[in-house]
């Protein structure tokens, strides 16, 4: 076994959810969405009169004079406009004229309840008691306390007091209330593994992801993702306020994106499952890094590309292999051109397609489906030389692995209820 050290957060529920500290944390929140408001409207004025995005630092050093900057801890208001400013840069380096700027977080004449992070100055943690004191702003401090004192509890699956060091506290409303995320180091004994075998990752939007370790290949649709995206998305449209967002917009965006993050772990940790129980001691995952700014792929292309969280799946694989003792390698999939490049043969070419995702090579005959080639040539990146035979057709019809909705995890097609 090796001993590492990983950066985990761990969702508690929030036990003491009285009025009076329920209230503390309404106003925390809302003090939140009016740093980011009043941010947004400066860095709004600064575009409109010099075309150009003000860095984070001038930024805040113009917030650190306005009033509501000590509604928070300063950490807690700083984090605000970093993420501000991280979202700006975003939205800039995209180069869409389709795609819009971030904009004000308002609910008709009222300001939602923001995410507000407190780190190492503005928290307490008392993980004997279970219980955790977030600073408040000197603007919202008052006579009986200068914090909020929050009793939490994490379940039955994990525990704080083996961790070694909590290095922020989050309030994050879900929807519904209140809930602590501990953004924390944990040590844990990670198998020391010695497989020799190697595993090769395409992800992919129509196919989260296709895995194959030479005579085997897996493959997990992402119809549910797209599903979710369809069906949220006009349930958020439909729900648009006069004003912006709606509340029920905002909560539609919210389960979405809740949705799509256990998805992911859901996928990550099956995957490095599987390659662990094959006995995979080297992943090579297909890294498509600058493909945002390849190309032009048309609005409806350059919509799915902007929604694709393959960087997030992609680390999420990451730190579940390093716990199997799993090494993970990224693999510049342009450079290498994956997708044309016919493993059997090395043809570089794009080949006759006999059905959607199906093609035959012209070259040596191979029939495959492209994201389990694309996913075999990130294998071969680690062994260049492989000695399987691929004439089992394990290439054009992989073993499918469906996200059941009903019990939140993934499983054989054969097994996902109808």
């Amino acid at each position: 076994m090796v001993n590492l050290v990983t950066t985990r957060t761990i969702t508690a529920a929030l036990t003491n959810d009285r009025e009076g500290v329920v209230r503390d944390l309404d106003s925390l929140g809302r003090s939140g969405s009016k740093i980011w408001n009043v941010a947004r409207w400066t860095i709004g004025r600064i575009w409109d009169h010099t075309g150009e995005i003000t860095d984070e630092g001038p930024l805040k050093s113009y917030m650190k004079n306005q009033r509501c900057w000590k509604d928070l801890n300063s950490q807690s208001s700083q984090a605000i406009v970093e993420e501000l400013s991280g979202a700006f840069q975003s939205w800039f380096e995209q180069d869409d004229p389709d795609a819009n700027p971030p904009g004000y977080r308002k609910d008709g004449d009222e300001r939602p309840r923001s995410t507000v992070t407190f780190k190492e100055d503005g928290f307490k943690l008392d993980t004997k008691h279970q219980q955790v004191r977030l600073s408040k702003g000197k603007n919202l401090k008052d006579g009986w306390a200068d914090f909020v004192l929050c009793e939490y509890d994490t379940g039955p699956d994990e525990d704080l007091t083996d961790v070694e060091d909590v290095q922020q506290v989050r309030i994050v409303w879900n929807g519904d209330c209140w809930e602590l995320h501990f953004v924390c180091k944990v040590s844990i004994d990670a198998a020391d593994s010695s497989g020799e075998k190697t595993a090769g990752v395409d992800l992919g939007i129509c196919n989260t992801a296709a895995v194959s370790v030479g005579d085997e290949t897996l493959l997990y649709p992402g119809n549910t993702l797209k599903e979710d995206a369809h069906y949220f998305r006009q349930v958020e449209y439909d729900t648009e306020g006069e004003n912006g967002p709606s509340s029920h917009a905002e909560w539609t965006r919210q389960k979405k994106s809740r949705r799509q993050e256990h998805f992911l772990h859901t996928v990550s940790k099956d995957i490095v499952e599987q390659c662990a129980d094959r006995d995979v001691g080297t992943i090579a995952v297909g890294h498509p890094k600058n493909i945002r700014e390849d190309e032009d792929w048309g609005r409806h292309g350059n919509k799915c590309l902007h929604d694709w969280a393959f960087e997030t799946l992609l680390s999420h694989i990451e730190y579940k292999a390093e716990e199997h003792g799993i090494d993970v390698e990224r693999v510049d999939e342009y450079e290498l051109a994956t997708s044309i490049t016919w493993c059997e043969c090395g043809t570089k070419a794009e080949s006759n397609r006999v059905e959607r995702g199906l093609y035959v090579c012209d070259e040596c005959g191979l029939v495959a489906n492209s994201d389990c080639n694309a996913a075999e040539n990130m294998r071969a990146t680690v062994t260049p030389s492989p000695a399987q035979d691929r004439s089992n057709g394990c290439l054009a019809q992989p073993s499918v692995r469906l996200f059941d909705k009903q019990t939140g995890r993934v499983a054989p097609q054969e097994q996902v209820r109808p």
